[in-house]
């Protein structure tokens, strides 16, 4: 967990820190409701939206056998690739997920306008979605297939995006309580994240969906930084 510094400062940080027009911007604060509305709409009414808009791999069978018994499923469908990024495990997961989308999120709608940043969101999140289909494929092949839900991807784009756009802007680290510019930040979670996913380290977290979601954030800043893309987005 990590909190902004609004103290610091770096070299030609094109970045005022807080002095934003708003600490919600309207994409921002749109994504936090909606993740938030489905989330205790699934709850309140049981909804089986688990079955139907969570992320399931390829050749996943018509019946699964769970700790609940048989569940009937569909298997993969295309619109799973968005809409897993909806849906969350538990509260404590919608939390993070959302408290990280809107502090590192924030500035960069600001900085790119709504309609850029709504479009890298969903970017990150289809893409995260597109390398953890793989991952589940190829272990489903070798044990019971598992759903996937979650922002994670989205939000690890969004840390992407935060590292390379105000890469001298410094964090305070919780745990431990040291300040670390935003770029040596991703650097290290990025790292981490990778050496997890390859040893199978905290089992039941996507890692290959939040690499996903960098890789995919990085490729289009880069795309946009070449001049290549860059108009069509009003704020």
């Amino acid at each position: 967990m990590t909190s902004f510094d609004p103290q610091s400062s770096g070299p030609a940080r094109p970045y005022s820190g807080f002095r934003a027009p708003s600490a919600f911007p309207p994409v921002i604060l749109g994504l936090l409701i909606i993740n938030a509305g489905v989330f205790f709409l699934e709850a309140l009414l049981r909804l089986p939206l688990l079955e139907w808009f969570a992320l399931w791999p390829l050749g996943t069978p018509d019946v699964v056998m769970t700790p609940m018994g048989p569940v009937a499923l569909d298997g993969f469908r295309p619109w799973q690739l968005l809409s897993y990024g909806f849906l969350h495990g538990s509260l404590l997961h919608l939390f993070v997920n959302m408290f990280a989308l809107w502090m590192f999120g924030t500035a960069l709608e600001h900085r790119w306008g709504s309609g850029r940043f709504l479009f890298y969101y969903l970017f990150c999140v289809v893409g995260a979605g597109l390398i953890q289909l793989i991952v589940a494929t190829h272990a489903a092949r070798t044990g019971l297939p598992y759903p996937t839900v979650g922002a994670s991807g989205g939000v690890f784009g969004i840390l992407l995006g935060f590292g390379m756009l105000f890469p001298n802007q410094r964090i305070m680290l919780l745990i431990p309580p040291i300040p670390l510019k935003a770029k040596y930040f991703v650097i290290g979670y990025g790292a981490f994240t990778l050496w997890a996913g390859m040893t199978g380290t905290m089992a039941g977290v996507a890692h290959f969906a939040h690499l996903g979601g960098m890789l995919f954030g990085f490729l289009l800043i880069q795309y946009w930084r070449s001049g290549l893309g860059y108009g069509g987005f009003r704020r």
